[in-house]
């Protein structure tokens, strides 16, 4: 029995991912959950025969996934199954075009040669420059805290210093791409990446040009049983390696004691632990947790990434022509930045988010049905009327794939579940309902994000989306690796 005991507050991607670390560091690890279930902003509806992933879409990186399950002893095939997929994304533009993204790079360059006014040879160069990106600045970014100074002591480190022109850093990223392409379809293909960072391509630098090497050169995978599936295997491996596991149960306050960490309040009782870690929005950690120790105010104002709108939606239809994953782009996509960033708003052309879950998984609809999770990218909660922005955009949605797919959409839908950043914060904890946390259209963002440790509190940590290295679900199972590996120097020194 481990006479270590650690304390995660939160059972998101990156909770899941540290319980299951330090209780291989023979720590006794218990969870606590405000909600009934696991998984965070990853979770799952279910609504008159139909089954609806409600959060991330994409699987990449499986990687981070597989490493868990190595770790500790057990066969994911046990917990987890996933297959690659040929066919990354459909894009539909508003000017009729179709591009099929296809996983096979060559298969992309040729399709994209015949799509766009561009050479493949000229895609080979871009997503050559884009690993080239994330090789020099991966394991400074994303893999090791940004704010120990032995991160920087080394060869990694330096060799990423020496190259620091060729990053693209004092570059916007839509500048960046719009000097290499002179057909704007592409450049807008390649813009989309900023969102998956909850970012402006207008804004964020150019070094964010590394973010489809991640998808093109690692692939996208479809979990079979649908992207709930993967939090369903990390909560039964940590069940499996004796989490304990507290849902419906939400902390009320961090105990500090002499600076430092000793224990939680939960529901009146105080639970002691040795190490804390919230897997909870840093902003509501401070304000409702902390309520007592000094916030570092200027990482809590740094502005938020932006948020979703999302209509789950059963379609009594099916529609050969979407795979799993589909892009309806907007005409004006400057414009609609400029509303989520500058005016917080909803254009009235938003590029609409389809994803339709793929035929072989009878079980999340009825036959001859569809379930379909459309999002739009919308700002932050900063008290807009979301109930007028909701009816306004949905008609435009409505309109725009009707248009596009040549039917009557709202004829189809059967039911409907709407997630706006209102329900997105109350559900999750996220601060205004942001997707990621803060957001990077800063050039120094990765170093504005608050820390995977408190510097003022002992035996504080933090992981998820709203911390070091970001929100998605690769980077939350780094999160829950730097975490780990931080508790352990510490706990070892």
């Amino acid at each position: 029995m481990s006479n270590k005991k650690a304390i995660i507050i939160g059972s998101g991607i990156a909770g899941l991912a540290s319980a299951i670390r330090l209780s291989g560091q023979n720590f006794s690890v218990e969870v606590y959950e405000t909600n009934s279930y696991p998984g965070g902003k990853l979770a799952e509806i279910h609504k008159e025969g139909y089954r609806f992933d409600c959060g991330p879409s994409l699987f990449t990186m499986p990687q981070f996934l597989e490493e868990l399950f190595a770790i500790s002893k057990k066969s994911i095939s046990n917990y987890f199954e996933y297959s690659k997929k040929e066919i990354v994304c459909n894009y539909f533009y508003e000017d009729g075009t179709r591009f099929t993204a296809l996983a096979d790079i060559k298969k992309f360059a040729e399709e994209a040669e015949k799509k766009f006014e561009v050479e493949r040879d000229q895609i080979f160069k871009y997503f050559k420059s884009s690993k080239q990106k994330y090789d020099l600045t991966s394991t400074l970014f994303l893999e090791k805290s940004l704010h120990k100074l032995s991160t920087y002591l080394s060869l990694d480190t330096i060799k990423a210093i020496i190259r620091i022109n060729s990053l693209g850093i004092d570059k916007k990223l839509h500048s960046y791409n719009d000097e290499i392409f002179k057909d704007a379809r592409l450049v807008q293909f390649f813009d989309r990446f900023a969102t998956y960072n909850g970012s402006s391509p207008y804004v964020t630098p150019g070094i964010m040009s590394m973010i489809p090497h991640l998808e093109q050169y690692y692939g996208t995978f479809f979990p079979k049983g649908g992207m709930y599936s993967i939090t369903k295997a990390l909560y039964q491996l940590a069940v499996d390696l004796d989490v304990k596991f507290h849902f419906e149960s939400e902390v009320d306050q961090i105990v500090v004691t002499n600076k430092k960490a000793t224990a939680v309040v939960v529901d009146g009782f105080i639970r002691e632990a040795d190490v804390i870690i919230s897997n909870m929005d840093v902003v509501p950690t401070y304000r409702k947790l902390l309520p007592n120790e000094q916030a570092p105010k200027k990482t809590l104002k740094q502005p938020r990434s932006s948020s979703a709108l999302i209509f789950y939606w059963g379609i009594k239809k099916e529609f050969p022509e979407l795979d799993l994953h589909n892009i309806f782009f907007s005409k004006d996509y400057k414009k609609e930045f400029e509303y989520i960033f500058e005016k917080k708003e909803v254009s009235n052309d938003p590029t609409v988010y389809i994803n339709i879950t793929a035929k072989n998984e009878p079980n999340d609809s009825p036959e001859g049905s569809e379930n379909w999770f459309v999002m739009i990218n919308v700002p932050s909660n900063e008290g807009q009327d979301w109930k007028e922005i909701i009816q306004r955009s949905r008609k435009n949605i409505l309109d725009k794939l009707s248009k596009l797919l040549k039917v009557n959409i709202e004829e189809l839908i059967e039911i409907e579940e709407i997630l706006d950043p209102i329900s997105i914060e109350s559900k999750t904890q996220s601060y205004q309902g942001a997707l990621y946390g803060s957001s990077s259209n800063n050039k120094y963002a990765a170093f504005l994000r608050h820390p995977n440790f408190s510097k003022n509190i002992k035996n504080l940590y933090f992981c998820g989306g709203s911390v070091h290295p970001g929100g998605g679900i690769p980077l939350c199972l780094l999160s829950g690796k730097i975490v780990s590996e931080l508790i352990e120097k510490d706990f070892n020194d």
